[in-house]
């Protein structure tokens, strides 16, 4: 059994002067949008939050969010998500100018990365027991894997070689909501809103994003976006590279050694493919090691002739060669393979993000409005980007000197999001001890509920009473 091996006091005296400087930090991130924000209690009430989030409390709702800031009722939180006056979408454009400088700071090097910086593109359910949160339905939810009664935002991800974060959001409302003006009324959802699909939303995001001058090199994302022509076309019309996946039932007109097939691709792919054709390639480094697939491509026909920048790209699995996936790709000319299947490769990034931001309590909110979602996800999408930057500076900060030298230390990966996250919650941001306010809160919690409970029987008496058939008619 190894003996504990603790960090030499000069490196342990330098990362607590650095954390020590994370709260600060936060207020520096904080008075970046107190311009989005029309007074100043919404603005106080926004950095309690956002320490809130950074917190281990378990529930990230109005609540418990209350309780940790030491207010003596959730109001004014809950007022923060629903009818104070601010500007979430200003806030958004505020986190992704942040994470831009945070992951492409000025390159001293003139020679382009052909690969970074990558947007990705996802979506992730919020399971609801209810029916009025703004756009629940009984929909496919990734979460579980199945369809339930969820909510479910568009997300999109920035990642560079310094990191990556969500940079941008979009609730996606059903037909059904946009029809139905009562549920809209209810919900407090815009008349200015109507139905977009996910690939509709997807590409207001990536509008947006070019808009704001974010220079990017790839665009990626899941079969639900490279199904899209409408997107694809964007893409290519603004000639932007992308790596879609598309379904096997996707129809491509390929050229093959023995001439043009037009077809789906899982019958190219059996039709034209030869074992020879197929390359061993990582996609990625994994915590387990590389992740290795085979990989084919074949050039896509565009106007009726081989452009070099249209591609049909195969990924076999090693462990299973039935399970194939597909993806269009537009590129600079003849784009090497190692280039494109790195591109790819990238995609998994934003499941990190999403698992970092529910970590965060992404769905921890307890609002119904379509304004209310906008608002919670804004501000632990700004908290996952506060993170993000102290990874960053933890990585470009300086080794600590020590006389005499002090031995190297052991081995560790560098610092992540959640790694910081726990830091600051059980250094500067612990849940309240204050045994007054706890039992405040208490009677606070059990009193609202008691009335809760008896508004909520009251109406379903009358509702019974108002239903109950009347007597009879008299015979006539």
């Amino acid at each position: 059994m190894r003996p504990f091996q603790s960090t030499t006091a000069v490196q342990q005296a330098s990362f607590l002067q650095q954390i020590n400087r994370w709260p600060l930090a936060l207020r520096h991130l904080h008075q970046r949008i107190a311009s989005c924000f029309a007074r100043p209690q919404p603005r106080q009430h926004a950095l309690l939050y956002l320490q809130a989030i950074l917190s281990d409390i378990p529930r990230k709702n109005g609540w418990q969010i209350a309780e940790h800031a030491h207010l003596v009722h959730p109001y004014g939180i809950q007022r923060l998500l629903s009818q104070a006056v601010w500007d979430e979408h200003a806030v958004r454009d505020a986190l992704r100018t942040a994470l831009l400088q945070t992951l492409l700071p000025p390159r001293s090097s003139p020679e382009p990365d052909p690969l970074f910086p990558i947007l990705v593109l996802d979506e992730s359910g919020f399971p609801k027991r209810g029916t009025h949160s703004a756009g629940v339905a009984a929909q496919y939810c990734g979460l579980h894997g199945r369809v339930e009664n969820c909510q479910v935002g568009v997300f999109l991800s920035l990642v560079t070689a310094l990191g990556h974060g969500l940079i941008d959001r979009d609730l996606y409302l059903p037909a059904e909501w946009c029809q139905d003006a009562e549920r809209r009324h209810a919900a407090h959802i815009p008349e200015s809103v109507r139905f977009q699909t996910k690939p509709d939303l997807a590409l207001r995001m990536l509008q947006r994003a070019q808009q704001a001058g974010l220079p990017f090199r790839w665009v990626v994302a899941d079969t639900v976006y490279g199904h899209s022509t409408q997107l694809r076309l964007w893409l290519e019309e603004h000639d932007d590279a992308y790596a879609l996946a598309v379904p096997s039932i996707e129809v491509v007109c390929v050229q093959t050694r023995d001439g043009p097939l037009l077809a789906d691709v899982a019958t190219i792919q059996e039709q034209a493919l030869r074992p020879a054709d197929w390359q061993r390639l990582s996609q990625s480094l994994g915590t387990k090691g590389e992740r290795l697939f085979d990989w084919a491509l074949l050039p896509v026909l565009h106007q009726g002739r081989v452009d070099g920048r249209r591609l049909l790209v195969f990924r076999r699995c090693l462990d299973d060669p039935n399970e194939v996936s597909y993806f269009l790709v537009f590129a600079p000319p003849d784009p090497p393979l190692c280039l494109i299947v790195q591109a790819i490769g990238v995609r998994w990034r934003i499941e990190e993000d999403l698992q970092t931001t529910k970590a965060l309590g992404l769905d921890h909110y307890e609002v119904r409005s379509y304004v209310g979602w906008y608002r919670h996800i804004t501000l632990v999408l700004l908290a996952a980007a506060f993170l993000v930057g102290l990874c960053v500076q933890d990585r470009a900060a300086p080794a600590p000197l020590a006389d005499p030298p002090a031995p190297a230390p052991a081995p560790r990966i560098a610092l992540t999001p959640s790694e910081a996250q726990h830091l600051l919650a059980h250094l500067f941001w612990p849940p309240p001890t204050s045994a007054p306010l706890l039992c405040h809160w208490s009677h606070w919690r059990r009193s609202h509920q008691y009335w809760a409970s008896f508004s909520h029987r009251r109406r379903r008496a009358q509702t019974r009473a108002t239903r109950r058939p009347g007597p009879p008619p008299a015979p006539t």
